[in-house]
């Protein structure tokens, strides 16, 4: 629910990546997109140089440079493709018109030019350079460079029968949006294809666009409803059929969530799931014939990492091959801490290379001539971020690199050699700043860049621990009002998430900040609190993670309350009188919960875009963490917050946009129509046609905030008494 993923690397210069710094292959450069040229820019000296200059990128139609959406160079840098005038696809601008511009000649042509308008998606050029794959419409397609040939590889792309691309499920929950690969030699392309014909249409409703409403279907498995089915497949570049691999099981009960070719054969590797989720293994297939050869099983009692996030930066960058293919890192869960693994490729060895009772948050990158694995980390505060190395043979220990003196959270952008970084730092005390630095001794790299430095925040905001009356300890914080005094009372707004997604208390520099209300009601008037209950996805273990199994609207919830509790008991400056609580999505779940399961303890509440039903949401969530409910249907009934509607006391204000396609507004009526028959006062507010996000349409923003202020103000009354 509301999952929101930035990623933005380059995979081998071949794949169109957002227009974001992309490193050079040596480590010693990199280019991004300023004011619609393509600089270099050259470390450690910064010396810039524009590479592509805009005046090269006019379009002939309008006599303009084209906005430089993202790019790619060719593996001898001598074209760039160019991708512009995108559009949404769900969650991101993953359509829209690629552009060609061969760097000896000055050529610059469109792509796809006889495809339909802003259709093209994830083009990406040959490894040799010589065509480009694209997909448009739900088929797959290449482009000959020199003649300009365009050879469909599929044919039978529809709504619902998907090639090279993915469902609306796969992409919110697996992040599969770019579902094709050339292979190394560019002779063949491996792709994804759908079948989404099973899965029933969600109907959105449009009511204002046209003087007859009419609907907008998205295919949405709920939970419980057979996955579409996925099948890989390889085809020759040039055209021709499909071989599709002879992937074992039932391709409806399953998922395929990764794949990849193998950097010294005509081999894929590719990552199966089942649909419960607690089982993924990893197979070699061979191109010429689809044979498949197991060599990797990973299970857990709960579920295992789907992987897409957990062990890799980001899609793009491919498996993560090491010592010339004969091995891979894999990020694992099985010892009850998520460490790095080197699997051999038949699967037969693996060596921890991150031992110890931490977490690894994020994997940067492998140094294999110096034998260093450069990783995210927090081992002693699961609240914080920090840059480690750590031999690659799994007998070193682990070395921090960021600076004992910036507690807080660390960001890189790393070098490939890992002598570079782009590093950016905040904490709920230091604004973010940025700067450039060598590795391992994070000394910035000239005098000019920007130095960590301490800011002034007109809030006072505190991190803190409570131990509730179970025995968990939560990680909280807490912003306190402008003019705090502790001798009066104040109203408290809790900000929750709660659920197996996200977390609320990262200590960065928007702990105890929100846009969603007016500012300075809030940091006048109100202390603001956020905890983190067991079940999110913090670094503490999967014990802690997992224990919300089957749990969710349970476990959660009592963490939550039980944390406030203590909280009121142990801070009498908190007035337990003037109590509210608000979260979006999993969070406008959790806030639902905390009203209508603890009304002694919550006595207002702001809920976004909630999943009132569990059996309402998709099934690769749900699913995942909650088990199949022709299972164990009670535990969805138990966890619904609509089971516990007719308890509500306090005060409701429930939002929801009618054209979310993320979590149904069907949500929002069966809540309504549970709350009705229990004669249940509350307020409503259903902004028309707006997403999951609910910010399309001028003023939307402006009015959310205000509404939330107001009922705020109006339920819970501001200011120290």
């Amino acid at each position: 629910m509301s999952k929101i993923l930035a990623l933005a690397f380059l995979f081998a210069g071949c794949s169109v990546a957002s227009a974001q710094i992309q490193w050079s292959a040596d480590g010693n450069a990199y280019t991004n997109s300023v004011s619609g040229n393509i600089v270099r820019t050259t470390l450690p000296g910064s010396q810039t140089a524009v590479v592509v200059s805009k005046q090269n990128l006019i379009n002939p139609a309008t006599r303009q440079p084209i906005a430089v959406a993202a790019y790619a160079f060719s593996s001898d840098s001598t074209k760039v493709l160019i991708f512009t005038n995108t559009a949404r696809v769900w969650r991101d601008n993953t359509r829209g018109d690629y552009w060609l511009l061969n760097r000896s000649t000055n050529q610059f042509r469109q792509l796809g030019k006889n495809r339909p308008g802003q259709s093209l998606m994830f083009a990406k050029l040959s490894p040799d350079g010589q065509k480009v794959a694209y997909v448009s419409e739900q088929n797959l397609y290449v482009e000959d460079l020199t003649s300009g040939q365009v050879v469909p590889l599929t044919t039978d792309g529809t709504r619902k029968q998907i090639n090279g691309t993915f469902d609306w499920a796969y992409e919110e929950e697996f992040f599969c949006r770019d579902g094709f690969r050339w292979s190394p030699d560019s002779k063949q392309i491996a792709y994804w294809q759908i079948d989404a014909s099973g899965i029933r249409d969600y109907l959105m409703l449009n009511t204002t666009d046209s003087t007859y409403s009419f609907t907008i279907p998205v295919e949405y498995p709920k939970v419980g409803e057979t996955p579409s089915s996925a099948r890989i497949g390889v085809v020759n570049a040039a055209g021709g059929s499909t071989t599709w691999l002879k992937l074992p099981g039932d391709p409806r009960q399953h998922y395929l969530i990764r794949m990849e070719w193998t950097p010294d054969a005509p081999e894929l590797i590719v990552q199966q799931m089942n649909r419960k989720q607690n089982q993924t293994t990893l197979f070699i297939a061979k191109a010429a014939d689809g044979t498949v050869q197991p060599i990797y099983t990973e299970k857990n009692q709960s579920w295992v990492d789907p992987q897409q996030v957990a062990n890799t930066p980001s899609p793009e960058l491919g498996w993560w091959w090491t010592e010339g293919g004969k091995s891979f890192l894999w990020l694992s869960e099985k010892d009850g801490w998520r460490h790095l693994y080197r699997i051999s490729r038949d699967g037969k060895k693996e060596t921890l290379l991150t031992p110890g009772a931490y977490d690894v948050a994020r994997y940067l990158t492998l140094d294999e001539k110096a034998n260093y694995v450069y990783l995210i980390a927090s081992p002693d505060n699961a609240t914080q971020r920090y840059l480690y190395r750590i031999k690659a043979d799994g007998k070193g220990t682990l070395q921090r690199l960021s600076p004992a003196d910036q507690p807080g959270t660390h960001n890189y952008s790393l070098s490939p050699n890992g002598q570079l970084a782009s590093h950016s730092f905040s904490s709920h005390r230091v604004a973010p700043v940025q700067e450039w630095v060598h590795l391992p001794d994070h000394k910035p790299i000239s005098t000019n860049t920007a130095r960590v430095r301490p800011s002034v925040r007109k809030r006072n905001v505190e991190f803190f621990t409570v131990t509730t009356d179970d025995g968990i300890t939560l990680d909280g914080w807490m912003a306190k009002p402008v003019g705090f005094d502790s001798t009066k009372k104040y109203p408290v707004l809790f900000y929750v998430y709660g659920e197996p997604w996200s977390v609320t208390t990262n200590d960065n520099y928007q702990a105890g900040v929100t846009d969603n209300f007016d500012s300075n009601t809030l940091d006048s008037n109100y202390c603001y609190v956020a905890l983190d209950n067991r079940g999110t996805p913090t670094l503490k273990g999967a014990a802690w993670r997992k224990a919300i199994y089957r749990q969710i609207g349970r476990v959660n919830i009592r963490d939550q309350a039980m944390g406030t509790k203590k909280l009121l008991q142990q801070r009498p400056y908190l007035d337990p009188s003037r109590v509210a609580v608000w979260g979006w999505s999993g969070g406008g779940a959790t806030t639902l919960h905390l009203l209508f399961q603890y009304p002694d303890i919550y006595q207002t509440g702001i809920a976004v875009a909630a999943v009132t039903n569990q059996l309402l949401y998709d099934n690769i969530y749900q699913e995942r963490y909650m088990g199949l409910p022709q299972e164990n249907r009670e535990d969805f009934v138990a966890g619904s917050p609509i089971t516990y509607a007719k308890n509500l006391r306090g005060n409701l204000l429930y939002v929801h946009g009618t054209g979310d396609d993320n979590v149904h507004y069907a949500n929002s009526e069966q809540l309504v129509n549970e709350l009705v028959r229990h004669n249940k006062q509350f307020q409503l507010m259903a902004y028309p046609n707006r997403s999951h996000g609910i910010g399309e349409g001028a003023g939307t923003r402006e009015h959310l905030r205000t509404l939330f202020t107001k009922f705020l103000l109006a339920h819970c009354p501001p200011g120290a008494r």
